[in-house]
């Protein structure tokens, strides 16, 4: 990326600012005047930057989706669809080529163009210092070029299928402001002008976003003038805000309350089976792991969770039914593989594995540990459907063949920037993907900072035939070939126990007596596909 010069930087910045920034989101208790105008949504998860390529997180990708748009996007069911890209195709295996829609106007009126999309492609890459870089999107593509202002044409160094599925993760910015904004001026608004559904007007950190309906978006206009996203992890007080009246609908509703929930004649419910699946990466790279310890306390000298009998040992000593009837009150089905039933590379071969304690002690006294051994978890407690409940119930789970389980939880924002440098021996995680071949190379695959491999593999996992399987599966633009390649490596990353699979989650919404939202694959809330109506 060419750096731009501090002054040059604030006055292409000024020049786009074209919005106001001074609407305030109001408290939680305040009503809106008028709620036909105002959409008040409660969102489960922190948002902890409004630059698009700045962290891959859920929470912050939800409310890029507002503001932005990318070349294609994902429908409820998790199918492709176009989106500023109006269609695409393989010109060859390497080189793919993509039409722009034509009219669209970014939210301060200029019009989007090929070199825009081009920017904001290289722009993650310069995002050296990002957390959760969403580089493993791009790394793949080596060149790209606009031959005119509405086509845009890229070309891979080896024949890669899933190319337009990873280009639905980046949001398409101004080429101005993808050469010379800061994460920092997108987080002050100055910078936060997509070609979005909604324009910014305020974000408090901690409270919540407030946005403005773009009337000129090229897709179906909004229902409502203005939306208000706010930030409410905790559930109790989610749920309170929704039956008080203070938001018209929110995302994740607690388990526990969705029976009387759905018995109050002024609220309904969306829900369905999610992409999402639960599961514990597992420290297997260092001789000695920070949260391991022999039964009485004492460090040990070396890792246990590298050897496949442990891992194997701790997958059997879980019961998932009863962890998702009991922990998760029904809102969650067993896991076996990575990805959920239905998507690319599940592997039909392997079911969840049903508790075996006596199993999991045999194999642990295989593995040279008869007594045991004392193990860490570590989690979010404000991220997943009772991820603090998951984690504890899990830890008596283990208690049950010999290990014994202590249990920490924090706010996602501190727990994901702990994870990812890699102070956990054992860390919960809910991932979702259209794909698994997508899934491995970024929660499995050898982590490699040049290729975008394994940005959330937190145990650094490392097998070099599954990365071969993997790549054999990305590389294939025959689907079927690709399906079955992706399917083998699930089964070399299952065999191996690389991970410890849980549950996949059932999503979620509430919202009002005639508010309408049609319940999503991917779990995101978007407003703009919020309706009026009974």
């Amino acid at each position: 990326m060419r750096l731009i010069p501090d002054s040059r930087r604030r006055s292409l910045l000024a020049a786009a600012s074209a919005l106001p920034l001074s609407v305030a989101v109001p408290s939680r208790a305040q009503k809106a005047s008028d709620p036909g105008a105002v959409l008040r949504i409660a969102l489960s998860g922190e948002v902890t930057s409004l630059d698009p390529h700045f962290l891959n997180a859920a929470p912050n990708n939800t409310v890029a989706r507002h503001l932005y748009d990318s070349l294609v996007q994902v429908d409820a069911d998790g199918r492709l669809q176009p989106a500023l890209a109006e269609s695409w195709r393989t010109l060859d295996p390497l080189t793919w080529e993509f039409r722009l829609r034509r009219g669209v106007r970014f939210h301060d009126g200029q019009p989007l163009t090929a070199e825009d999309v081009i920017a904001s492609l290289e722009r993650p890459a310069a995002l050296v210092k990002s957390p959760g870089p969403f580089t493993a999107f791009t790394r793949p593509v080596v060149s790209r070029e606009a031959p005119d202002a509405h086509t845009v044409r890229l070309r891979t160094a080896t024949p890669y299928g899933p190319l337009a599925l990873d280009l639905s993760n980046i949001f398409i910015v101004p080429r101005r402001l993808a050469a010379g904004a800061s994460t920092d001026d997108f987080n002050a608004g100055r910078a936060a002008i997509g070609t979005g559904p909604w324009r910014f007007a305020s974000w408090r950190r901690g409270e919540g976003v407030e946005l403005l309906r773009n009337d000129a978006w090229w897709g179906p206009t909004p229902a409502f003038e203005r939306v208000q996203l706010r930030v409410i992890p905790g559930d109790p007080t989610r749920l309170a805000a929704l039956l008080a009246g203070e938001v018209d609908a929110i995302e994740s509703v607690p388990p526990a309350d969705m029976g009387r929930l759905r018995s109050n004649a002024k609220l309904a419910v969306e829900q369905r089976p999610s992409w999402r699946t639960l599961f514990f990466q597992l420290d297997q790279y260092r001789d000695r792991s920070p949260f391991i310890t022999d039964r009485s306390g004492r460090p040990l000298d070396r890792n246990p969770l590298r050897d496949p009998r442990v891992r194997e040992a701790l997958s059997l000593a879980v019961d998932r039914r009863a962890l998702c009837e009991r922990t998760l009150d029904g809102l969650a089905t067993p896991a076996s593989n990575l990805v959920a039933p239905g998507i690319l590379g599940h592997h039909e071969g392997f079911k969840p594995l049903a508790a075996d304690p006596a199993a999991a002690r045999r194999l642990l006294a295989d593995a040279g540990l008869p007594e045991g051994f004392g193990l860490t978890l570590h989690g979010p407690n404000d991220r997943y459907i009772n991820d603090e409940q998951v984690v504890q119930t899990v830890a008596q789970m283990l208690a049950r063949v010999g290990v014994a389980a202590k249990v920490e939880t924090m706010p996602v924002a501190v727990y994901f920037a702990r994870a990812r440098r890699h102070e956990f021996s054992c860390a919960l995680l809910g991932w979702g993907s259209n794909a698994g071949d997508f899934a491995l190379r970024t929660l499995l695959g050898t982590v490699n900072p040049e290729t975008g491999w394994g940005t959330w593999n937190w145990g650094r996992y490392s097998n070099p035939k599954l990365d071969a399987q993997v790549q054999a599966a990305l590389s294939s633009v025959d689907p079927r070939r690709r399906e079955a390649a992706a399917r083998e490596a699930m089964g070399e990353a299952l065999r191996d126990h690389a991970a410890l699979p849980l549950h996949h989650q059932v999503a979620s919404w509430a919202m009002r007596r005639g508010l309408r939202y049609a319940a999503r694959l991917d779990e995101y809330t978007y407003a703009h596909q919020f309706r009026a109506g009974q």
